[in-house]
């Protein structure tokens, strides 16, 4: 039986940049955490040790602290479409670029001061292939919770099942949503902002009688709002508030004292597409 390479990718991750836009006495902030990782024909240098086509990952860093310069840093989509064209175009043995940015978003206190913001990660991935240019917006670490209009019953019960049907429950779950959109040009700020707010919407204006159905309401939300969007993907880990036994001390609980729970939890993935939208070049997921 032969032994062979299988597909491989090689790149700097987690490039820490933040770039001050000294526009007067008013100044403008961008926090980003930038991954590169390109492909193509690199099986020499796993093979033969051939570094004759591989760029230095140093070189990518100092790329991405050059185009900030160079180019300014604005929305997340522009900077990595201009990061991944670059590897791709200047690189003849490149035949592949991801780029993937984390956003830290910062909260204006002053015209130089400013306070970060912690309850959200704006995400951005894209990829440049000769299959065409794919961008994959989203956000990470959204914590959510609806104290009533929550139900779980009707489910499969079996010799191991303990947990009691219920029609009144916290639902809370940290989105990790991502979306493709349909092409590599729009208002990516704007497509953002409209996206997280279809989710938000979605969360609270959907009576829940599972995770499963909230899922599906969110990815629905961003497409039925945002044309630009070809597809969603959101995983929903459910965190779990279980009520808390307060009968050895007299006390009554009518759904109003919990206990958070950490682990183990439950864990809802599913994909919500446009019917008849451009299919993915490139392989993605959360």
């Amino acid at each position: 039986m032969g032994i062979v390479l299988g597909p491989n990718r090689y790149g700097k991750a987690e490039i820490r940049l933040v770039r001050v836009h000294r526009d007067g006495d008013t100044h403008g902030l961008v926090d980003f955490n930038v991954s590169i990782a390109l492909s193509g024909e690199l099986a020499a240098a796993h093979l033969v040790g051939d570094n004759s086509g591989v760029l230095p990952t140093d070189t990518m860093k100092n790329t991405v602290y050059a185009f900030a310069k160079e180019h300014g840093v604005g929305e997340p989509e522009v900077f990595a479409l201009l990061l991944a064209r670059h590897f791709v175009g200047s690189q003849p043995q490149v035949h592949g670029a991801k780029v993937s940015i984390e956003s830290f978003a910062w909260d204006r206190l002053g015209p130089h001061s400013f306070r970060k913001r912690g309850d959200h990660i704006r995400t951005t991935v894209v990829s440049v292939t000769a299959a065409g240019t794919q961008v994959v917006s989203g956000v990470t670490g959204l914590t959510l919770l609806n104290s009533a209009d929550s139900e779980f019953h009707g489910f499969v019960q079996d010799g191991y099942t303990t947990l009691p049907p219920t029609t009144d429950r916290i639902l809370a779950t940290a989105v990790d949503a991502r979306w493709r959109h349909a092409g590599d040009d729009t208002d990516w700020a704007a497509s953002f902002e409209g996206s997280l707010a279809a989710l938000l919407e979605a969360f609270v204006g959907t009576y829940s009688y599972s995770l499963q159905q909230t899922l599906y309401a969110m990815g629905a939300g961003v497409l039925g709002s945002r044309p630009e969007v070809a597809e969603v993907r959101l995983a929903l880990p459910n965190k779990h508030h279980y009520l808390a036994d307060l009968s050895p001390f007299g006390l009554d609980n009518p759904n109003e004292v919990f206990i958070a729970g950490d682990r183990p939890y439950g864990l809802i993935e599913g994909t919500v597409a446009r019917d008849g939208a451009p299919a993915a070049t490139a392989e993605w997921w959360l």
